[in-house]
């Protein structure tokens, strides 16, 4: 539901253009990628430096990188703030 909340949203469409998107089938065992547990959906956001960013996730305080389709405007934003920490922090 979340990948077609994604797929219909013209400005993240846009946005998601400055990003490297992975969108894994599987489970991964990468610890990196799961810091606060396995669950999916999961969008985390990565830097350059391969750190998972903490300081942007959903709202969720169990599922710190969850975001359900309701959460679309959260995610959006959470992708506007991605990009301008890149530009201020690099």
């Amino acid at each position: 539901a979340l990948k077609k909340a994604f797929a219909e949203h013209k400005e993240i469409q846009k946005l998601a253009e400055k990003f490297i998107l992975l969108n894994l089938v599987y489970e991964t065992t990468d610890k990196n990628l799961s810091p606060d547990g396995q669950y999916v959906p999961r969008l985390v956001f990565v830097d350059p430096s391969l750190t998972v960013r903490a300081d942007i996730t959903g709202r969720y305080s169990n599922r710190l990188y969850a975001y359900e389709p309701s959460d679309i405007s959260l995610l959006y934003s959470n992708m506007q703030k991605a990009l301008k920490l890149l530009k201020t922090e690099l």
